[in-house]
């Protein structure tokens, strides 16, 4: 096979390698173009060793040629795999390392993706800037869900992209013009601390809450337009005290933070959304803000709106954590800790 075949022209034969079992008749040999096979394998082969140990494989090479030995379902699925990267890579895509493996890992949690659902379908630049691609099978459902219902809630822990997926298809459908405008809020709570009093004006005293959308946004498009955008209110960042009294349509509505939300300001909220609009709603329940002895309105709102259509709710763990590492880990510790601990006297 010439450099210049591609993966669509795969072809099935029978050889020997080693390490493999001596009878060859099971086993799927699969050839492929050597710029391919690079990118495929990945720096010190990290990538095929990764899908490896995602299935119940064992994938050898010898030239540009693929041996696949394991589990027969495994193996489909890994042709399944080559065969979406050979017409992916035919068209020019371009493959990072941890792009592939990401793809490895969702469709190993869900076979009915696709290598090319990962790279063509969901992945979406919103402004030019920046692409954005879901990394787990859970951020994949949540971008789905946000598609297709008029609200939606995010809950889990931190560091699983609520927020930042969440602006990310705010800001796509602002490009679009599927809505007119974008409105980010947050309850202006303090997260265990006291701050005192805070110089400046108004807006000057809620910035430090807001910030974290703030940083969504210049992530995602380019700061001089979100500046103009700001000024224009076409893109508006307030705390969610500012909400009442207000009909928001036509707009793409995020209420961030929203453990530290009361039921009062849940329902609030909710109550603002106007025709044309798409609502967001993220909160991690694991670190409430709010007086002791008062309820969170999120918790409220999972059982008051659990069945109504066109609400849906997605739920985010710590395999979702897309942050250093240790967030993961720190994330599972704390949850070990509040499981095994007894109850207050």
């Amino acid at each position: 096979m010439t450099p210049e075949a591609t993966f669509s022209s795969l072809s099935l034969v029978e050889s020997d390698c080693e390490g493999f079992p001596q009878n060859l008749s099971d086993l799927k040999k699969l050839e492929l173009p050597p710029q391919g096979l690079n990118t495929l394998f990945g720096v010190q082969d990290q990538n095929i060793k990764y899908l490896e140990s995602l299935l119940d494989v064992n994938i050898g090479a010898r030239g540009n040629e693929l041996l696949i030995d394991g589990d027969p379902r495994d193996i489909k699925t890994v042709e399944a795999i080559l065969e979406d990267f050979g017409d992916l890579f035919e068209q020019g895509e371009h493959f990072s390392d941890k792009e592939l493996r990401d793809a490895f890992k969702q469709i190993a949690e869900d076979r009915a993706y696709s290598l090319k659902d990962h790279f063509q379908r969901n992945r979406f630049n919103p402004s030019g800037k920046k692409t954005v691609a879901p990394k787990t099978a859970n951020q994949r459902k949540y971008l789905d869900a946000i598609a297709a219902n008029d609200l939606v809630f995010g809950i889990g822990v931190a560091g699983t992209g609520k927020s930042f997926l969440a602006v990310a298809m705010a800001v796509d459908a602002l490009f679009k013009k599927q809505v007119s405008r974008i409105i980010l809020t947050r309850p202006a709570v303090e997260a265990g601390e006291r701050l005192g009093f805070l110089p400046g004006d108004l807006q000057d005293k809620v910035d430090p809450y807001l910030r974290p959308l703030y940083d969504a946004l210049f992530d995602l498009v380019d700061a001089e337009k979100v500046t103009k955008m700001l000024e224009k209110r076409i893109i508006e960042i307030a705390p969610l005290a500012f909400m009442r009294g207000r009909t928001l349509s036509d707009a793409f509505i995020i209420l961030d933070e929203a453990q530290n939300t009361t039921s009062e300001q849940m329902k609030m909220f909710l109550t603002r959304i106007g025709f044309g609009s798409k609502a967001v709603v993220t909160g991690d329940k694991t670190q409430i803000d709010l007086p002791r002895g008062q309820k969170s309105g999120i918790k409220e709102a999972e059982v008051v709106l659990q069945d109504i259509e066109g609400i849906e709710f997605c739920y985010f763990t710590e395999k979702d954590v897309v942050r250093h590492k240790l967030v993961q880990m720190i994330v599972q510790a704390y949850e070990s800790h509040s499981t095994n601990s007894p109850p207050p006297e």
